[in-house]
């Protein structure tokens, strides 16, 4: 099974990449946990509820890793959470740290931040991108996964992820 996941700030084209990669290779495509939990929310996300988000995050991920034939294209992981926990609360439970550890992808597309920042009513860090962003290429760096920098237009952002993936399958027996 070859994990593929997009990670990086807020409004990166993350979703939009991952659901167009997943579609080209006909793989299953795991959603973002976290949104659909602040959008139901009725307020912002506390330190508590990261233990929620994580058991979201890991049960979407089983679930979609068990359909799946060869590939799989994730629209975020644990990392993401223990960055954004970090970045907000100061912490992170150990738990989390662990399992994002244990869960590790084949590479972690990083999505740069060239593209522009739109409000969706979920993203508040468009006035720290460049922080934010700093905060998951040091966290992808110290996970030793492979990475593949995604930046540019549309289409250099696309053939960059094509490229990256048809190597991987290219390398790895089915």
């Amino acid at each position: 099974m070859i994990r593929v996941v997009l990670t990086g700030s807020e409004s990166t084209g993350k979703s939009t990449l991952a659901a167009t990669l997943a579609a080209r290779y006909d793989a299953e495509l795991v959603p973002e946990f976290v949104r659909g939990f602040a959008e139901r929310k009725s307020g912002p996300i506390e330190f508590g509820d990261h233990g929620a988000i994580a058991r979201g995050q890991i049960a979407l991920e089983d679930e979609h890793i068990a359909r799946a034939a060869r590939l799989v294209i994730q629209d975020t992981d644990l990392l993401s959470t223990v960055v954004y926990c970090e970045h907000y609360f100061g912490r992170c439970p150990e738990w989390i740290r662990e399992a994002a550890a244990a869960r590790r992808p084949d590479v972690y597309l990083l999505m740069e931040i060239d593209a522009p920042w739109v409000a969706d009513g979920v993203r508040d860090r468009g006035h720290l991108r460049e922080e934010v962003q700093q905060l998951f290429r040091d966290a992808v760096a110290a996970s030793g996964t492979a990475l593949a920098v995604i930046r540019g237009s549309w289409d250099e952002r696309l053939q960059r992820a094509l490229d990256v993936i048809d190597e991987l399958l290219l390398v790895t027996p089915p």
